[in-house]
């Protein structure tokens, strides 16, 4: 475990580079195996996904509506996700709604637009930059049904069944303690509550030297797990009817033609998956709507 806090560390001053504008988040982005988000895709990269065009055809190809990426306040928006879990959410008004890892707010935003004022979206984020980003964009808004707090995933600073949806947007495949994650996404959840998130995962395993030097060139996929891996860790926390609901090819906007065959190879290898899990419900209701 004296990897964790070095990996921590090492997440925190990236995130926080591109929370003050150092860096910039775009590249982890995934495209689904159509041609009409290939093409956009070659339109965000030649426009550069930094860009005001490039960042709305980059939530399209993630799978927000053009309401949504309309919708998010300016500078909420940092390109580091690989989906959009509000879509497979269900968010009803009224409901409390909290996103894991929230970065600068975009996927609580987009929350509490759909609980209204009855209703709350919470963000928790490790990254004390990020946080202060957030909560600036929640007054320059005059959002009052949002609430941004710093904390770990892994250690959540928020009440035992007291949320109705945990969102995360490719965040907990930079955990070094998944499991831990899904453990505490259940503690906090309402019994029948929902979890939904968006994430990177390897599809077949590649050889660690080579993982390594992909993870140098792009920072979205340190750390993710193979496939089956990550779906089990959500059945071992008690979750129920795990369901991957949506999933994309990855995309490789950080590697030029002239990268080596096995790193290309590598990328192949790396999906986002969008998956819904419910935490048991109470004794006569139903953990899920068909």
């Amino acid at each position: 475990m004296s990897e964790v806090p070095d990996v921590r560390a090492r997440v925190r001053e990236r995130y926080a580079s591109i929370a003050e504008g150092a860096s910039c988040g775009c590249g982890c982005g995934c495209e689904s195996e159509t041609a009409s988000t290939r093409a956009a895709s070659r339109t965000a990269s030649t426009s550069g996904c930094c860009t005001r065009a490039g960042e709305e055809d980059a939530l399209l190809r993630l799978g927000y509506t053009p309401e949504q990426a309309a919708a998010i306040p300016e500078g909420a928006d940092l390109g580091l996700g690989c989906g959009n879990p509000i879509a497979h959410a269900d968010v009803k008004t009224g409901e409390t709604v909290l996103d894991l890892g929230c970065g600068a707010g975009i996927d609580v935003f987009l929350a509490a637009q759909k609980v209204g004022p009855q209703g709350r979206a919470i963000g928790v984020d490790m990254t004390a930059a990020m946080i202060e980003r957030a909560r600036a964009g929640a007054r320059r808004g005059g959002a009052t049904n949002v609430e941004f707090r710093l904390g770990e995933i892994e250690h959540l600073p928020v009440a035992d069944a007291s949320v109705d949806a945990v969102i995360s947007n490719c965040v907990i495949n930079l955990s070094p303690e998944k499991a831990q994650v899904f453990r505490e996404a259940k503690r906090v959840l309402r019994p029948g509550g929902r979890l939904v998130v968006s994430d990177l995962v390897w599809e077949r395993a590649v050889p660690d030297d080579v993982r390594a030097r992909v993870d140098a060139l792009c920072g979205c996929v340190a750390g993710a797990s193979l496939k089956p891996d990550y779906l089990r860790l959500i059945e071992e926390a008690g979750f129920r009817d795990v369901e991957v609901v949506e999933e994309g090819r990855y995309a490789e906007p950080a590697l030029a033609p002239a990268e080596e065959e096995s790193i290309h190879d590598a990328m192949s290898a790396v999906v986002s998956i969008k998956v819904r899990a419910f935490a048991p419900a109470a004794q006569g209701r139903s953990t899920s709507t068909s």
